[in-house]
């Protein structure tokens, strides 16, 4: 059965990589729903979020091709309930809709958003939540003509106290320690 998956992939960062995981998707037929690409806790390791529909076995046969790439130190697959996710959108209103009345303001304070600018021209809104958060107020903003609107990827750790990366690497370490003496 299909459902929403969380890639996270832990990688080295070099050119050409974010070019050879998308193909891995590509190849297998299957759609990238959501990618960002970021800074880890670790030093110099990168970590990819790849959100996608799929089944458990294909998500799982896509981890095991990311981490066939030579960059890459580990990949998992995750559920939503496993992950605390979020993702940013900007809209950009007209200021003069705003001064008209309360309503945008209003709208603003019942989805838990934030004014970040205003100018003579328009009015840039910030909200952060999950996409069909994000959605329903574009589509209640809209009311008001939405100039501009864009929604980043999406965000995520793990819901485990420890990060799993942290716990592969010292396995790592322990065994290439082991190979060295």
């Amino acid at each position: 059965m299909k459902q929403e998956y969380i890639i996270s992939a832990f990688t080295e960062n070099h050119i050409g990589l974010l070019n050879r995981i998308t193909i891995i998707f590509t190849r297998r037929k299957v759609n990238i729903e959501s990618l960002t690409v970021s800074e880890s806790a670790i030093g110099g390791i990168s970590k990819f979020t790849i959100v996608i529909n799929s089944t458990a076995e294909q998500a799982s046969k896509i981890v095991k091709q990311i981490e066939r790439q030579v960059e890459v130190l580990k990949a998992y697959y995750h559920t939503n309930d496993e992950m605390i996710y979020q993702e940013v959108a900007l809209y950009k209103v007209s200021t003069q809709a705003l001064l008209e009345g309360n309503q945008i303001e209003s709208l603003v304070r019942k989805h838990n958003a934030r004014i970040l600018e205003i100018t003579n021209e328009y009015t840039v809104i910030e909200k952060t939540g999950h996409k069909e958060e994000t959605q329903a107020f574009f589509e209640e903003l809209n009311e008001f003509k939405v100039i501009q609107f864009v929604r980043s990827g999406r965000i995520a750790i793990t819901r485990s106290p420890i990060e799993r990366l942290s716990e592969f690497l010292a396995e790592r370490d322990k065994v290439l320690s082991m190979k060295n003496d």
